[in-house]
């Protein structure tokens, strides 16, 4: 599948477009018919369901690292915002209601951000590494994602890479939005906490679950664009298992991910001399 060259929106195009959107997501939080969990308690459930963790800092080319020191602050606050939240059932699980805008106000710092593929600098970036987090962590659990967006750009290279391309969530405030839904009949609870080295998280329950989760990528392929570029594609399929029998229960399609590559895919070989 051809990627389309990336259109032209000028500035004025783009800040309207995202004020109609931004007041859409408000109207839905306070009139739609979504039941979205609030309630925050501070003790973890007692089942632990899954858990994960990624590095704060990474050298990336070309960004300065104040703004991954910068990030770090700003999790901790959209941390402090989240960590606790139980999610019962019938409830949805919305990243943006809960965090709110980042605003410099409330603390946040200018942090690395994505625009059209570009590195830039805006206030609260990086908050994307927690939607990424409890992606993943969603993934390995009972609760369903009502509501994710993948990422347009494939900006940096597989270094240190450990999970699969695509399986993250990007984030803009607040109609690009991360919303897990709970259709089961327990409880479950997100925890998030920042150690010296790692973003951390875990999905806890009431109970324990009947289940274990396997996550795989399949036809990952790269491609070259009429226009110039190179795109990336793939599929992130997740197996159901029995804890019992270790049954494999069923398999389902979870994402195929498309996006423009933002460096050069292919290294030159070194010769010899």
């Amino acid at each position: 599948m051809h990627i389309p060259r990336p259109k032209y929106r000028s500035p004025l195009r783009k800040w309207l477009g995202k004020q109609f959107f931004v007041l859409r997501r408000k109207w839905q939080w306070y009139f739609g018919s979504k039941k979205l969990a609030r309630q925050r308690i501070e003790a973890p459930l007692t089942h632990q369901i899954f858990q994960h963790r990624s590095p704060l800092l990474r050298k990336l080319k070309d960004v300065d690292m104040y703004l991954q020191h910068n990030k770090v602050v700003n999790l901790q606050l959209a941390a402090n915002r989240i960590s606790g939240i139980r999610i019962q059932p019938g409830e949805t699980f919305s990243f943006w209601y809960l965090v709110g805008e980042p605003t410099k106000r409330k603390g946040y710092l200018p942090g690395m951000m994505l625009s059209n593929g570009q590195v830039v600098s805006g206030t609260g970036g990086g908050l994307c590494q927690m939607g990424n987090l409890i992606f993943w962590m969603a993934l390995h659990s009972p609760l369903e994602v009502s509501e994710r967006w993948r990422h347009s750009y494939d900006v940096f290279p597989d270094v240190k890479r450990s999970q699969p391309f695509g399986s993250g969530a990007t984030l803009a405030y607040n109609y690009i939005d991360l919303q897990l839904t709970n259709s089961t009949k327990q409880n479950f609870q997100i925890q998030i906490w920042l150690s010296d080295t790692h973003l951390e998280g875990g999905i806890y329950s009431d109970s324990p679950i009947p289940h274990r989760y396997v996550i795989e990528e399949r036809n990952h392929q790269i491609l070259g664009e009429p226009w110039g570029g190179y795109s990336r594609h793939n599929q992130i399929f997740r197996q159901v298992y029995s804890i019992d029998e270790n049954h494999l229960i069923q398999e389902e399609l979870v994402t195929e991910n498309h996006a423009i590559m933002m460096y050069q895919p292919f290294l030159d070989q070194p010769t010899d001399r």
